[in-house]
């Protein structure tokens, strides 16, 4: 056989080398993640598939990945599941003291995840089987509401589908009520959309997924532990200290093989709260490491500023016409301030784009103080060039009594003879 010079088997080790390292991917942010598909390249070196962070009040995205990409959100499903709960209570057609019986449905859930081992037959409160599902995420828990309500775990199913219609969420689609299917798909965007609208609808959620240990038996030999380890209040947990994080009190965890390791967070400093989320990074621990790096780049970063104060005067709209009143105008202002969560120490700068009033047919007299006339929309472009639009209304500054009968007759003669002379001015 013949032998290779030095200086070429080189060259072909090298290459194989090569070859061998791209098949395995490496540790950058460009290696492929836990679940398939790339991770993705951006500035704050986040290793994941898809991350996404908003302000929670204004749903500002001050941070984001391919958050725009439908992928299996795991047990962060069971937000939705949550959610629906939630309203089911708020309606009336559940209450928490209600008790639920387990159905052979919720019995048969697999058993390699998350789950309390109910058994067909048992009866439990709503609220001790919601806590199962929020602190534990237990599946089988998750499955008896679900089919408490739904009539099955596929017709609760249909009624997720429906809600996320409903909510805007137009890459969510639902499959499990759990998570476990790994055909279930929402965006980063979505899933942080459903987070902020369920803290705005239900903030008693918080006061659920905040919750470190819960005891669903008495019998019990151990509580339920929180598997959210970022947890404010884990501080003091010998084991979880290094990942609690100041001011965080949810959301939800995930893991499936298909998902990787996700988790939607909230945390609150002061008046500020964020919302994250992070799809497919590398282990358990990585989602909670990643989240901080979101969490750290907005507190040391950024700040919010109010860019229009409340009871501003609007450019070209200082006042709107009305009918009937003791005057037929009334000066206007903003109902409310718009702030930016902007980089620290900038000046950021708007521009109006439109505003739109009300005609003076839908103003009548008598107008109060406070009454919405219109609105005003004004554009911000951050420094990557991405533009955000916000709409604020528009208010009267002030009462407008209506004018009296007497008043309003000789107005009316005096249009009527001003139309005359107009009319008979237009002859010559």
């Amino acid at each position: 056989m013949k032998v290779l010079p030095v200086r070429l088997r080189s060259l072909v080790v090298a290459f194989v080398a090569g070859l061998v390292a791209l098949s395995l991917g490496t540790s950058s942010v460009n290696a492929a993640g836990t679940a398939g598909g790339e991770w993705v390249e951006n500035s704050l070196g986040l290793e994941l598939s898809s991350a996404i962070l908003i302000d929670a009040d204004t749903g500002q995205v001050v941070y984001e990945v391919n958050a725009d990409e439908p992928r299996p959100p795991a047990s962060m499903t069971k937000m939705m599941t949550e959610y629906i709960v939630l309203e089911q209570i708020k309606s009336k057609a559940l209450n928490w003291d209600e008790m639920i019986t387990v159905s052979e449905e919720a019995a048969n859930t697999p058993k390699d995840g998350s789950q309390v081992y109910l058994a067909q037959g048992e009866q439990y409160k709503v609220k001790d089987l919601y806590m199962a599902m929020a602190v534990g995420s237990a599946n089988d828990a998750t499955i008896a509401l679900a089919s408490a309500i739904g009539g099955s775990e596929q017709g609760f199913v249909e009624k997720m589908n429906e809600t996320a219609q409903k909510l805007g969420l137009s890459s969510a689609h639902y499959t499990s009520a759990t998570g476990l299917a790994d055909t279930t798909v929402i965006s980063a965007r979505d899933q942080a959309k459903l987070a902020q609208i369920i803290i705005k609808n239900d903030p008693d959620f918080l006061e659920y997924a905040s919750t470190t240990e819960y005891k669903f038996r008495p019998r019990d030999d151990k509580p339920i532990v929180n598997i959210n380890w970022m947890l404010a209040s884990n501080k003091s947990n010998t084991y979880l200290k290094a990942f609690a994080y100041d001011g965080v009190d949810g959301m939800k965890t995930g893991y499936i093989s298909a998902a990787g390791y996700t988790f939607t967070g909230t945390v609150k400093r002061g008046d500020q709260r964020y919302i994250s989320v992070v799809m497919n990074t590398k282990s358990k621990e990585a989602r909670f490491n990643e989240t901080a790096k979101l969490y750290n780049y907005a507190f040391n970063s950024l700040e919010k500023k109010t860019v229009i104060p409340a009871k501003s005067v609007v450019e070209k709209a200082e006042s709107v016409k009305i009918k009937k009143g003791v005057k037929k105008s009334v000066p206007i202002i903003t109902e409310s301030d718009i702030s930016l969560i902007v980089k620290k120490g900038t000046e950021p700068k708007v521009e109006l784009t439109g505003y739109e009033l009300k005609k003076p047919e839908e103003l009548v007299a008598p107008i109060k103080a406070g009454q919405v006339v219109g609105t005003a929309t004004y554009k911000y472009t951050d420094e990557q060039g991405k533009a955000l639009e916000k709409t604020v209304n528009l208010i009267a500054s002030k009462d407008v009594k209506k004018a009296s009968w007497f008043a309003l007759m000789f107005r009316g003669i005096g249009g009527f003879f001003s139309g005359l002379f107009n009319g008979i001015v237009d002859l010559f």
